[in-house]
């Protein structure tokens, strides 16, 4: 497994539109990729999960993966958070 954890700095937070593309990013890999913060936890391959967590502005979430392609996949979410989160 592996996981890589992402402070959100989008004023936003997580919002529909980035939050659409993050998980078509997720869904192109095999692995089983979860997204947490707190108590909470959500398939990041299904957008309504995601948005029902309502990450806001500076906090925290931790992006696992494992899986066959686990080390790809969290590089990409990593890459696609600083970019667009």
């Amino acid at each position: 497994m592996h996981e890589i954890s992402y402070t959100i700095a989008d004023p936003d937070g997580i919002h529909a539109r980035p939050a659409g593309k993050f998980v078509e990013e997720m869904q192109k890999f095999k692995s089983v990729i979860t997204v947490n913060r707190d108590d909470k936890s959500a398939d990041a391959k299904k957008l309504f999960a995601l948005m029902k967590m309502r990450v806001k502005a500076g906090e925290t979430i931790i992006v696992k993966a494992e899986g066959d392609d686990e080390e790809a996949a969290v590089n990409a979410a990593l890459a696609f958070l600083k970019e667009h989160l």
